[in-house]
């Protein structure tokens, strides 16, 4: 039986390997900082259905899937995945309590969203938030009309591409920067009116994610050609993570994967054997890497 890879999945605040194989459900492979890591993909890359209620739908066709698509669905999982996202206002009757949240990624890069109350701060952790604060909960509903009111009036956007989130990750404020930042936002959106009776304010307590996301251990700005592009069958990687922001993998010699490339291929464990390395990532495989009896992670 395949396992599939669905990029990194963050539990209780740490970072972690997810794996889909169909008929045998979902796990986690937990990543560590700086324990050395070898895989390779095999084969093609595959649709991985649509996930809902924590539960995944396989691929009715199984489709295969571009090595340089950002998202390891076809197009017809993905409009079905999209007819139950809270994003795009299609499951309106949600009887679930929302939260309203600020994320700040780098100086003058903040962001107002919404996630379920019940996911905790899962949503800030995927997205690759440094520091953040809750703002409000309540209705779905309410806590969409919140986040409009905020994005108009702050002039702040509900979405910040990964690349320009990457681009500063490495050369952040101090966390009392971050904070101040976060709190001044939260100050100016706690005085405007107009915010929905049903919705419950949250006063400002700001949480910052440097130590889960590793940052104080990063190399430094990814170079030209050390951001995974694309991933290939039969490419690998080797070395060892120093940290991990939303999906995004950092290795310790500059090498950035974004695990969003990965979800979808079968990755193996690779050793020293010859292996064909992916075109953005020149990287040979090294004395000690793990076995295939050692396991990937």
């Amino acid at each position: 039986m395949t396992w599939w890879c669905t990029g990194i999945r963050w539990k209780d605040g740490r970072p972690a390997i997810g794996w889909y194989g169909e008929g045998r459900g979902e796990r986690v492979s937990e990543l560590a900082y700086g324990r050395q890591i070898a895989f390779a993909a095999r084969g093609e890359r595959h649709c991985l259905g649509v996930r809902r209620a924590g539960k995944r739908t396989p691929c009715p066709t199984a489709e295969t899937v571009s090595g340089r698509a950002g998202n390891a669905q076809c197009p017809e999982c993905a409009r079905l995945d999209r007819s139950f996202s809270v994003a795009a206002d299609t499951n309106a009757a949600d009887p679930r309590t929302y939260r309203v949240y600020l994320a700040w990624f780098g100086p003058g890069m903040v962001k107002v969203g919404i996630t379920a109350e019940e996911r905790g701060s899962a949503r800030l952790l995927e997205q690759g938030a440094v520091a953040w604060a809750w703002l409000g909960r309540g209705p779905l509903m309410a806590t969409r009309r919140t986040e409009e009111l905020l994005r108009a009036a702050l002039g702040v956007p509900d979405r910040i591409a990964y690349a320009r989130k990457r681009g500063v990750r490495a050369h952040l404020p101090a966390a009392s920067e971050r904070a101040r930042e976060v709190a001044e936002l939260h100050a100016r959106a706690a005085a405007l009116t107009g915010w929905p009776e049903s919705l419950e304010r949250v006063g400002c307590e700001v949480v910052d994610h440097a130590e889960a996301f590793g940052l104080d251990a990063l190399p430094g700005l990814p170079g030209p050609g050390r951001v995974l592009t694309e991933m290939v069958s039969g490419g690998f990687v080797v070395g060892r993570p120093a940290g991990a922001a939303g999906p995004d993998l950092h290795f310790a010699d500059g090498l950035v994967v974004d695990t969003r490339l990965l979800a979808g291929w079968e990755l193996v464990a690779v050793g020293d054997e010859a292996v064909t390395s992916v075109p953005t990532a020149q990287i040979p495989a090294v004395p000690g890497a793990p076995t295939e009896q050692d396991g990937l992670f």
